[in-house]
């Protein structure tokens, strides 16, 4: 809902409305107070709604990804369990597509 014009129009009429009452409170401290901790109140909360749908997003692609690689017959497995694996696993792996790609002629990844 946050990402919707909807939002984003209400948000406007929130800062039009503010700006209009500047000169009925003599643009006092207190008045940019109000905006000032407005915004870091919604700005603090939309970290976390941005982090859970990014949460979301990465589980979704990483489900998507791991059935096209059930589906594909011939496909390793056990690449579906991937994200689990050390740091130490993950370098080995990228050492060896990148020794598949040089056998196929294609560029190698690029470092870290």
């Amino acid at each position: 809902m946050v990402g919707s014009s909807w939002a984003f129009l209400l948000a406007l009429l929130v800062v039009a409305a503010w700006l209009i009452t500047g000169p009925l409170f003599h643009y006092s401290d207190t008045w940019q107070l109000l905006i000032n901790t407005g915004t870091t109140i919604v700005t603090f909360l939309m970290v976390f709604l941005i982090q859970n749908a990014q949460n979301r997003e990465a589980q979704c692609t990483q489900l998507k990804l791991d059935e096209l690689i059930r589906a594909i017959h011939g496909a390793r497995t056990r690449l579906v369990n991937m994200e689990d694996l050390s740091d130490a696993d993950l370098q080995k792996l990228k050492e060896e597509f990148n020794r598949i790609g040089r056998a196929t002629g294609q560029k190698p990844l690029p470092p870290e």
